[in-house]
């Protein structure tokens, strides 16, 4: 199969380079639709008892949604109520929001002096009519937006936010940060790319694979939003996995080429030598790194499962566009890359630095572990939040209204209300009664319905996930006496316990995968072993390092002033997405290694020798890469989304870690303290091996294999 791509893209590179135009074109203007596609942050359970409730509620009083329109003075800190100016002002707005079509209710300070708080701040709660169709709610959602900041004057500011308008933030700060970061990154990698390659035209190639990678990731992701819900943050994970695996296939990929050239004068021949020996390393890795974001399919909730197969169709995309499109614009423009120097190909300094790993490998590995589990520490202490205001950058208005409720209205509890639905509830009058007085419980309001059902609202002290919530959740429930309940707080104790009980699943599906992959490219048994012992040492330093950052505060003002202080949860999306991605990554970095150490062994080096050959060959390669990634990732940390900092911080602490002290140091010592012993496997699998095992390796032994692929 690599062999045919190859000789395609030689005799055909502009047919070729022509398809994947298209390609481009359409991913950048059909895809482009999905950010109006956009929706809840995914953390429901299909089939949980939350979701089932939820969905039972809505049939029999389907919700409303409400927005609120906050006046505070143009002078920081000064009461405003009462104030006779104001109160005329509000009145009147409150008089004509009430004649907008699909509003049921808006309340002014006169009414309910509880919306007057402290006096500093006046809310106006702006009601919709329940079960409105999405397009009529937006259209009053508008006109009373529109009309509460009609309330403004010299002396009065008003901000509106809450309900919908939040998912409106949210979704315009993803498209918004996405592209920024897009604008940001491209040309920091293009200038890096061109002092790594010493020319325009061999920097601009990883670089086209990357646009193609974005554009492919925005068509995959508009394909998915017919079938399954996406969140707000679909598209900045996505694409950054795209554009960042897109530079790093392709920095694997023309490296090879340039080194190829030096001693093959014909550019079909260096193309095929490229596809031949660093296609299959980008066709394993690519491999391995959609098996392992495949695991996330085994989740039920509709956001990670639709994020897994996205990604792993990205991967997917970028792999075949690195083994076709770029060999064609090598066969038609690689006559104008110049060839790597002899000095620089040789990679001298990550040679030495590999033989002194191997002359002392127990003291490196012995430090480099110990330091990472302290590192990881902090995951002991993991808490896990649904999304809210709070993911908003500081600067956002949707932000400054949560903010400015709780803060000037203490009564106002930081806990969304819990739902308890009772079958039969009218006739159980005692059980109501003493739902309402469970501990925790500051407020509860009953509503009864026709058939009989009744249907709680209490309000929890604390916040969402808090212990005082998702204890009452634990509590309703194990008391067992038909009452079942919904609410953010009992999604969440669902989406955890959804979590443990797919984890050995999805934990299973990857290891095996990839276990077996590796295998295929190594002949051994103790490598994928080695590999997923030392991936998960980088991975749980990197959600360690996120913990101790943004839920427990430690330097996280740096990000932005709406997280000094930490969040004190991370949100619940983002550790199963992070543990995917992370170790797709680190299993990426793996196979460039692990590939040319299984060729210099083919060659006929020594165990220990092959790993310094590997290193020296690789390390460039890898670095580069590394840092590549990392200023991809840091830039869609450019953005206020919490949840998008979390994970841009989480994978380019992990990328950092792993392509420094896991791929630099404890793969070099664990694989020269083993020794010979690390290629090991059984007879029985030594004959799989033998029939259906590939590895990059050279030729002759290459060309045998490459029939097998």
């Amino acid at each position: 199969m690599l062999r045919r791509a190859a000789e395609l893209a030689i005799a055909r590179p502009k047919t070729v380079v022509a398809v994947w135009v298209v390609v481009l074109m359409v991913g950048l203007g059909l895809g482009g639709s999905v950010f109006g596609k956009l929706g809840g942050l995914g953390a429901h359970v299909p089939g949980s008892e939350s979701q089932v409730t939820a969905d039972r509620l809505d049939k029999l009083d389907p919700g409303s949604d409400t927005i609120d329109g906050l006046v505070t003075s143009t002078t920081p800190g000064k009461v405003i109520a009462p104030n006779a100016a104001l109160q005329g002002r509000v009145a009147a707005a409150v008089a004509d929001l009430r004649r907008i079509p699909g509003v049921a209710q808006a309340t002014d300070s006169v009414e309910n002096p509880a919306t007057t708080g402290d006096g500093q701040v006046v809310a106006i709660p702006v009601t919709f009519v329940s079960g409105i169709s999405s397009h009529d709610e937006n259209v009053a959602a508008k006109a009373a937006e529109a009309r509460l900041r009609a309330i403004a004057s010299p002396d009065f500011q008003v901000r509106v936010g809450g309900g919908p308008l939040i998912s409106d933030a949210l979704n315009n700060t993803a498209q918004s940060d996405a592209s920024k970061a897009e604008l940001i990154s491209l040309p920091i990698v293009l200038l890096l790319l061109v002092v790594v390659f010493g020319g325009l035209l061999a920097a601009s190639l990883p670089l086209v694979l990357a646009v193609c990678g974005v554009a492919s990731t925005l068509l995959v992701l508009y394909g998915f939003s017919f079938t399954t819900d996406l969140s707000v943050y679909s598209v900045q994970i996505t694409t950054m996995l795209g554009l960042g695996l897109g530079v790093d296939y392709a920095l694997l990929m023309v490296t090879r080429f340039k080194q190829e050239r030096v001693g093959t004068p014909d550019i079909a021949d260096c193309v095929r030598q490229t596809v031949s020996a660093a296609g299959r390393t980008v066709f394993f890795s690519g491999l391995t790194v959609a098996v392992s974001l495949v695991g996330l399919v085994v989740y039920p909730a509709p956001f990670l499962r639709s994020m897994g197969l996205a990604a792993t169709v990205v991967v997917a995309v970028d792999m075949l566009a690195a083994v076709t499109l770029l060999p064609a614009l090598l066969a038609k423009f690689g006559h104008r890359i110049k060839p790597a120097s002899p000095k620089r190909s040789e990679g001298r300094w990550f040679g030495q630095f590999a033989a002194g790993v191997a002359r002392r490998p127990l003291p490196v590995l012995v430090v480099i572990a110990a330091g990472l589990v302290t590192v990881a520490a902090p995951v002991l202490s993991l808490t896990l939040s649904p999304g809210d205001a709070r993911e908003l950058p500081a600067s956002s208005e949707a932000r400054q209204v949560y903010d400015l409720s709780v803060a000037h209205f203490p009564g106002q509890s930081a806990a969304n209300p819990l739902y308890v639905l009772v079958e039969g509830g009218a006739t159980k009058p005692a059980y109501l009664t003493h739902l309402r007085s469970l501990p925790g419980v500051v407020d509860s309001a009953q509503k009864t319905y026709p058939d009989g059902s009744a249907v709680l609202q209490l309000t929890p002290a604390g916040t969402v996930n808090g212990k005082v919530a998702t204890g009452l959740v634990q509590t309703i429930r194990g008391e067992h006496q038909g009452a079942y309940v919904t609410g953010d707080s009992a999604h969440l104790v669902d989406f955890r316990q959804m979590l443990v009980d797919r984890l050995p699943y999805a934990t299973g599906v990857v290891l095996v995968s990839v276990f077996v992959l590796l295998f295929l490219f190594t002949g051994s048994v103790l490598i994928p072993l080695k590999a997923v012992l030392t991936n998960l040492l980088s991975i749980g330093a990197s959600l360690g390092a996120m913990v101790w950052v943004f839920q427990q505060g430690h330097f996280a003002g740096l990000f932005g002033a709406g997280l000094k202080g930490g969040l004190g949860a991370l949100d619940v999306t983002v550790p199963p997405l992070l543990i995917a991605v992370a170790f797709g990554l680190s299993m990426d970095y793996e196979i460039f290694i692990l590939g040319r150490i299984r060729e210099a062994r083919l060659a006929g080096e020594p165990a220990r020798e092959a790993v310094v050959t590997g290193v020296r060959h690789t390390g460039r390669v890898v670095t580069c890469a590394a840092a590549l990634l990392v200023i991809v990732f840091a830039c869609f940390m450019t953005g206020g989304a919490a949840p998008i900092l979390e994970f841009g911080f989480g994978l380019t602490f992990a990328v950092l870690v792993d392509a420094t002290l896991v791929r630099m140091l404890l793969v070099p010592a664990v694989l020269a303290l083993l020794g010979e012993r690390a290629w090991w496997a059984p007879r029985a699998l030594r004959g799989v091996h033998e029939r259906f095992g590939v590895a990059e390796a050279p030729e002759p032994v290459a060309e045998e294999l490459l029939e097998r692929v």
